[in-house]
């Protein structure tokens, strides 16, 4: 799986330190100057116009200063709005804008109102953001966000954490973001999606090395190219594995066919469905090559999914059979379990399953919550949960010893052994009731294939994401797409992976 590297602040910070050094004649700061400018022109309207450069007292800024004074070399009409009006404190940044206002360069301290942008040029704040932004800098964030113009964000929008993609305060709405040295996880989810446009790297030094051997990492449809072998012509359908699928109580029944039907089309030989409601049908007349069996029998598979619409009690007091016999029963067994729903919401009021997960099973384990299940998980809260979406996968996953993803936009994976992955697929489409049930049956599938925890997982969530990215391109969705779509795309997505 050749997925591309992604970065936390601190290893971006270290990247920095070793890259300068490296370095011969320019420094890092001419280099994302010259990037910035050169990306600036390709985004300028072919009637040109004036450029208008936001500064904050940052190296940000003096990446803001170098493209200012290319851009105003190469004859474009340049405009300088200094945030802050003080020199700022890095010694090159400081150079850089001595040297803008040295040439003549146009600079002013206010928004411009006689002058209508052609482009902005986001410079304002990078990486080291530490706190909300706030006051002025929060109102001139408000400004380029009104202004119309498309906007050109210098190595992370202004105002978006680059560790988590929340926001802080305020943040610039970007057309795109050019970021440097390496890509960062902040820029791949939550809020940062709605806020980073396209995202297109500045590498500024030509090394892949630098950033090889990193735990973090990005999914793309690329990456998943080749990573499950074609068919033999010489198989069958024992070669492709049992997915069971526990859940189904009353008056919730398609939640567990959901994942059985996704689980079929993700490839798995043959899908037992053990439904928990007494009035669980006989079969499924939409899918019939589906096994609806007893609850002994489905748990005969080689793989077992448990939890979608299982059912879930308010309290550890109030147990429902499946939550009090079933679920422990289930973690007890040496098979690959993929936990979802309301499984996950009964380990989060269940100590003894809570230990069982973290230091009894030897068999993987998937856990895919939401971030509502998540902050139960954690006890805590969904909006600590969205603040550091990366981090909570990570403490999920390294507490309970599991393979962990927390779905939701730039869904993120965690490993136990402090690996980690953001992925890049996927549309509001899948915003709608049965998509997790869907993920789950296709997790459980390719666990079926043969493929390990940890790769299973990111390829289900990243096909997952492409059969919804699939299916918005062809004109269905994102508005109005249902779970059983994706399903069936999804199926479309992996023949054309494994080809």
């Amino acid at each position: 799986m050749n997925a591309l590297p992604l970065l936390t602040t601190a290893e971006v910070r270290a990247l920095e330190a070793r890259a300068a050094r490296d370095l011969a004649g320019q420094t890092l700061m001419q280099r994302a100057g010259a990037a910035v400018a050169e990306a600036a022109r390709t985004m300028l309207p072919e009637e040109g116009g004036t450029i208008l450069v936001a500064a904050g007292p940052g190296n940000n800024g003096g990446d803001a200063w170098v493209a200012a004074e290319l851009l105003r070399r190469s004859f474009h009409r340049v405009l300088v709005l200094d945030a802050v009006g003080a020199e700022p404190k890095a010694p090159e940044a400081r150079a850089a804008r001595e040297s803008y206002l040295a040439a003549w360069g146009r600079a002013v301290r206010e928004w411009p109102s006689e002058t209508r942008p052609a482009l902005v040029v986001d410079g304002l704040l990078g990486i080291g953001l530490a706190r909300d932004v706030e006051g002025d800098l929060a109102r001139l964030i408000h400004r380029i966000n009104a202004c119309g113009a498309p906007v050109l964000a210098i190595d992370v929008p202004s105002g978006i954490a680059s560790d988590t993609g929340a926001v802080r305060g305020a943040a610039v709405r970007a057309t795109r973001t050019l970021t440097f040295l390496a890509r960062k996880a902040g820029l791949h989810t939550g809020a940062a999606l709605d806020h980073a446009g396209e995202v297109v790297l500045a590498p500024l030094v030509n090394d892949p090395g630098l950033v090889s051997g990193l735990p973090g990492s990005l999914l793309t449809a690329e990456a998943m190219q080749g990573v499950l072998a074609p068919r033999a012509r010489d198989s069958h359908k024992g070669s492709y594995g049992t997915l069971g699928i526990v859940g189904g109580g009353r008056g919730m029944t398609g939640a567990a066919l959901l994942a059985a039907r996704a689980g079929l089309l993700a490839g798995a030989g043959k899908v037992y469905v053990g439904l928990l409601s007494p009035e669980a049908p006989a079969f499924d007349a939409a899918t019939p090559e589906l096994m609806l069996r007893s609850l002994d029998d489905t748990l005969a598979a080689d793989v077992l999914v448990v939890g979608p619409g299982a059912g879930h009690s308010p309290s550890a007091t109030s147990l429902s059979s499946f939550e009090r016999s079933t679920l422990p029963a289930l973690l007890s067994l040496p098979k690959p379990l993929v936990l979802d729903a309301d499984a996950l919401n009964a380990v989060a009021v269940h100590e003894a399953m809570q230990g069982a997960l973290a230091g009894n099973r030897r068999a993987p384990t998937i856990l895919t919550p939401h971030p509502a299940e998540a902050a139960r998980l954690l006890k805590t809260d969904t909006a600590k949960v969205q603040a550091d979406r990366l981090g909570a996968a990570r403490e999920l996953a390294k507490r309970f010893r599991c393979e962990v993803v927390l779905k939701g936009a730039g869904s993120a994976c965690a490993s136990a052994d402090g690996t980690w992955a953001i992925n890049a697929t996927g549309n509001p489409g899948l915003a709608s009731g049965g998509t997790g049930d869907v993920l789950a049956g296709m997790i459980g599938a390719l666990l079926c294939q043969g493929l390990a925890a940890r790769e299973a997982l990111r390829f289900a969530v990243c096909l997952h994401g492409a059969a919804a990215d699939s299916l918005v391109a062809r004109g269905v969705g994102p508005v109005g797409m249902t779970a059983s779509e994706v399903a069936v795309e999804a199926r479309v997505v992996l023949n054309r992976w494994t080809r």
